[in-house]
């Protein structure tokens, strides 16, 4: 699992009718300097996000890629990046 922050959403004209009810989120990988600085962005490329949980702009998620995108579907399902969790609080400790 790979962490993000949603930049934005992508809107569709044309959908697969498995996917109604969804979102596709543009998600900003996160690293550790992104943590530690949740106004920056990352350097590497942004990311589409299949959500069905309904974060926002703004918000944090937890997301997985490949394989294990399509494990939440009962079928073969088109996505290749999935979001599993919106991120309420985070908590760094310095070592």
């Amino acid at each position: 699992m790979r962490f993000g922050k949603v930049i934005g959403k992508v809107v569709l004209n044309q959908h697969c009718d498995q996917l109604a009810g969804s979102r596709w989120l543009v998600v900003s990988p996160m690293g550790k300097a992104e943590f530690q600085n949740e106004d920056s962005y990352s350097n590497e490329p942004s990311t589409i996000v299949y959500d069905a949980l309904g974060a926002n702009e703004g918000s944090i998620i937890g997301f997985t890629e490949g394989g294990e995108a399509t494990l939440p579907f009962d079928g073969p399902m088109p996505v290749d990046s999935y979001n599993a969790v919106i991120v309420d609080q985070i908590q760094m400790e310095a070592k």
